[in-house]
């Protein structure tokens, strides 16, 4: 099935069921070095494999953290984000899944999954054909794994639109990633979803534990933020009381241009707290890496986009940390 209409906006009520600091940082970049050049020393497009050598339990081991890294609006870098933060969370020592909710598999293609490899994808997964277990592929990068996308998505909701439990297919695939005796140990799950509200970003949302709000440093951004914000209000009403904003990560930030001082300002000024310290500068490197099918921080460590984003990483993980405590 390769459909491409596009379907009508989900109305979230219709699909509603019935009834670190320094030392930290420091130690974060030296891991990041240490794995990308490991996997830099890969060839690029080298067949990806499915893993096949899953960690051992006797007992279920804990459930994944999952962050759905959504935006209705294209182009603010969901998923370069989704492909940099957890190569970062990997380099400091978590094992990462990329689940690719996009039709356009650009996360797949940006962690070097080549299309043909894609024998097995979060269509399968969320029509029912195959358990996300099997969807798993690993990358370049050790501890990163990602369950790519096809075009197949596009025709989803056509699918399974009318289905009862519609709104949760893909948090019941991620239930039993960690369970059972040849379970997973994935500690992040990182949900890259597409650039609009429709059931594959609600499916995201009813999943996750927190949203991640990519935001570009531009004139509309606060606009589209008001209008993501009550979406995850209705989802947090209606399918997951929990969910919650993990944080606001403002992108492709030009120090060159005082249009971005001004966004930024205004961002932090609406949402206070929320909004990461760290900001992701506008960066060529950024830009080039995925036409290589690598993360940023295997093609250039030592640029800034990198270096932004294991400063991320581990503001995320003391965020993390933080909320355990609490």
């Amino acid at each position: 099935m390769n459909q491409t209409q596009d379907a009508a906006p989900v109305e979230i009520a219709e699909i509603a069921p019935e009834a670190g600091d320094a030392g930290a940082e420091a130690a974060s970049e030296a891991a990041a070095q240490a794995t990308a050049e490991s996997a830099s020393e890969q060839p690029t497009g080298a067949e990806v494999v499915p893993f096949e050598q899953p960690t051992l339990r006797s007992e279920p081991g804990p459930r994944p953290r999952i962050l759905a890294i959504a935006n209705q609006k294209g182009g603010v870098g969901k998923t370069t984000t989704a492909i940099n933060l957890g190569t970062a969370l990997a380099a400091i020592g978590e094992h990462v899944l990329v689940v690719d909710l996009d039709p356009q598999g650009n996360a797949s293609t940006g962690l070097g999954i080549d299309r043909k490899a894609r024998r097995v994808s979060t269509y399968d997964v969320l029509t029912g054909a195959a358990s996300m277990r099997q969807a798993v592929q690993q990358t370049a990068v050790p501890q990163l794994n990602v369950a790519p996308s096809t075009m197949d998505l596009s025709g989803l909701e056509l699918e399974i639109g009318r289905e009862r439990d519609r709104a949760f297919r893909l948090r019941n695939a991620l239930t039993t990633l960690n369970i059972g005796e040849r379970a997973f140990d994935f500690g992040y799950v990182l949900v890259d979803c597409p650039p609009s509200l429709n059931l594959l970003t609600i499916n995201a949302m009813a999943a996750a534990d927190s949203i991640l709000v990519p935001l570009q440093c531009e004139f509309f951004a606060l606009e589209g933020l008001s209008q993501l914000l009550k979406t995850v209000e209705q989802v947090r009403t209606t399918l997951n009381p929990t969910l919650s904003i993990h944080g606001i990560v403002l992108t492709m930030y030009d120090a060159r241009n005082n249009l971005s001082d001004q966004v930024v300002a205004d961002v932090r000024e609406f949402m206070g707290p929320q909004v990461y310290d760290t900001v992701i500068p506008r960066n060529v490197r950024i830009s080039e890496a995925p036409s290589y099918g690598k993360p940023v921080l295997v093609y250039d460590l030592k640029c800034v986009g990198s270096q932004a984003y294991l400063r991320l990483a581990t503001e995320i993980i003391q965020r993390e940390r933080a909320l355990k405590a609490g």
